[in-house]
């Protein structure tokens, strides 16, 4: 096999491997998972609603998806009046991501009205997904 062949053969081997790692990582985004409240989490500080469930987002003014987070946020939040929305910009206040151990942006995060946290996602969520998760709470 000549040089120029092998060449081909390994850049489409590598690029077919990086293709799959891709979708791999990918496959999670966006997708919300249901979580155990964590013991000595404290989440009061974010100002979470009584009432009902509250969605906090963290976000940063540099994060091109958070924009589009938003705009999910706000379009099932107007669909669901009884769930509140705290948007926490991650720069001016990166205790509460540590609190939360928010690691990438975007992050979202659904709490009950107790304050327990019920669901978390990287990325940017589904309205469906987002808007069926707090129908759940809100029942």
């Amino acid at each position: 096999m000549s040089p120029l062949a092998i060449a081909l053969t390994a850049t489409v081997a590598a690029l077919a491997t990086a293709g799959a790692i891709g979708a791999l990582v990918n496959r999670r985004s966006g997708v919300l998972r249901q979580v155990s409240p964590e013991p000595g989490q404290n989440p009061s500080a974010l100002g979470l609603s009584q009432t009902g469930p509250t969605i906090v987002h963290f976000s940063a003014v540099w994060c091109g998806p958070c924009a589009s987070v938003r705009r999910v946020v706000d379009q099932v939040c107007a669909e669901l009046p009884g769930v509140s929305h705290v948007e926490i910009d991650i720069d001016a206040d990166p205790a509460a991501a540590k609190q939360l151990s928010v690691l990438s942006l975007p992050t979202t995060f659904i709490f009950d009205s107790d304050g327990r946290q019920r669901y978390r996602s990287a990325g940017v969520p589904k309205v469906g997904d987002l808007r069926e998760s707090l129908q759940a709470l809100l029942a």
